[in-house]
């Protein structure tokens, strides 16, 4: 197993009562629900607050995304072995993690798995969708866990950081992430603006890494209430950026059929 590291000196935490100690005296208390606080004090932090969190985790319990974490899985499980640590970095509520956990669990793979997310909210909620999850409070640019110590590094929807996943990951260590293609939600987004533009297609290049595998996920998904259709908007990038005007648009829907697309990318470091 992995050991989380401090964030102050980047060495080994090791459990001591209901704390997490280092070398130096750094202590970080456990909490009821067995999660770590590693964020410092004058990190800045923007995480989802708990609206969000329960927003998300309703929409996402649903199971409209479940054509995306079905080949997630997949693709986890290829290039995973029993025994693997494996860091969700922005992990959210682990709807993903969790999944991954127990799919691999089926498959008869005992691995490490660990979530990062800056959202205390949002690692609350992961904690109780599986106490065998390992999850801290912490940023995805200072991950806190040692150089060379994961085997798999996860990032769904997080800023991406990839200087540390290079520092974490271990040599040939893979990198998986997924990302929206340019049809992802178009109909959500002709009901909302008056000219609704398609997705710009993130580039498939990743310094330090050579791309090993790739996987598109199309479907048709029918949203079936108002509220999960708000929820969905409110979980993407557009919803900061979208006029009062425009998000009341939606409150007229009580369902919608609209477009999910998704390019599921792994790469192995070099």
């Amino acid at each position: 197993m992995t050991d989380f590291i401090c964030p102050k000196c980047k060495k080994s935490l090791i459990k001591d009562g209901n704390s997490l100690k280092c070398p130096k005296g750094h202590c970080y208390d456990i909490s009821i629900k067995g999660t770590v606080n590693l964020l410092l004090s004058n990190k800045s932090a923007h995480g989802d607050d708990k609206l969000m969190v329960n927003a998300r985790k309703a929409f996402l319990d649903k199971g409209y995304y479940l054509p995306l974490r079905n080949e997630l899985n997949k693709a986890v499980d290829e290039y995973s072995e029993n025994g693997d640590t494996i860091v969700d970095c922005g992990c959210g509520e682990c709807w993903y993690t969790a999944g991954m956990y127990n799919y691999l669990s089926e498959k008869g793979k005992s691995v490490d798995m660990i979530g990062i997310d800056v959202s205390k909210e949002a690692i609350n909620a992961g904690a109780s969708r599986s106490r065998r999850l390992r999850l801290a409070v912490g940023t995805v640019f200072d991950i806190p866990v040692g150089d060379n110590s994961t085997d798999i590094v996860i990032s769904l929807f997080a800023p991406f950081s990839g200087k540390e996943y290079l520092r974490i990951l271990k040599n040939k260590g893979v990198y998986i992430t997924a990302f929206p293609l340019e049809n992802h939600l178009f109909e959500l987004k002709e009901a909302v603006y008056d000219n609704p533009y398609r997705n710009e297609v993130a580039d498939m290049e990743v310094e330090g890494f050579d791309l090993i595998r790739s996987t598109d996920v199309h479907e048709k998904i029918n949203i079936c209430t108002n509220e999960d259709i708000v929820a969905l908007f409110s979980m993407t990038p557009y919803y900061y950026k979208t006029s009062e005007k425009d998000r009341n648009k939606l409150n007229s829907l009580s369902t919608l059929e609209t477009t999910i697309q998704f390019r599921i990318a792994c790469y192995r470091k070099k």
